[in-house]
């Protein structure tokens, strides 16, 4: 589990802001890089998140953020908040349906004229994305050859994090979204969610 400290404030960020929170984040640490995004909340706040390098205790985290506070007084900088969180806020998590109440139904018909098909001998919808048994999601598709096989994709113990762009950057280009590959195949889907 990792802890993020989120500073936020109605006006954008400076350089120096953004130095003194990250260097004071990797004090005594030997890591070369310091994860951190910059960005704009659905209130229209200003966000910092910067990703901890380790996991903090109540004690711990009250003592950083007094730090932080402190240094962000030094270089005049006011109007703040810090929050130490274990929560990721760019991350989307869904529970049950919440997932498609959200985004709705993700159907998708290349053809317009086959709704509906026999899959081992109960009516199943074709092209429409539903919860899986297997992996995370499944979906019904006609393969090449016209038969009716069900495609299981994504990770049951990942969470989906297509608000964050550069996870959503990264993902697409390791999976090659550019070029999914065939409908009745796995990385289809997956691009698509994504």
């Amino acid at each position: 589990m990792h802890h993020y400290i989120n500073i936020i404030k109605e006006t954008e960020f400076t350089q120096d802001e953004i130095q003194t929170a990250i260097d004071l984040s990797a004090i005594g640490l030997l890591e070369d890089q310091t994860n951190y995004i910059t960005f704009e909340d659905s209130d229209g706040n200003h966000v910092l998140k910067i990703e901890l390098h380790k996991q903090l205790d109540q004690l711990e985290s009250d003592d950083f953020a007094e730090d932080l506070e402190n240094l962000y007084n030094e270089i005049g900088t006011n109007d703040f908040v810090i929050e130490v969180s274990d929560n990721d806020p760019m991350e989307e998590t869904y529970d049950g349906d919440s997932f498609y109440e959200a985004y709705g139904d993700m159907w998708f018909n290349e053809d317009d004229e086959i709704d509906e098909a026999e899959y081992q001998g109960r009516k199943v919808k074709l092209g429409k994305p539903m919860r899986g048994d297997v992996k995370k999601f499944k979906v019904y598709v006609k393969n090449p050859k016209g038969n009716i096989v069900k495609v299981n994709f994504g990770d049951p113990d990942m969470k989906i994090k297509k608000s964050n762009p550069a996870r959503r950057r990264s993902f697409r280009a390791r999976h090659n979204c550019d070029n999914p590959g065939p409908r009745h195949k796995a990385r289809y889907w997956s691009c698509r969610k994504w």
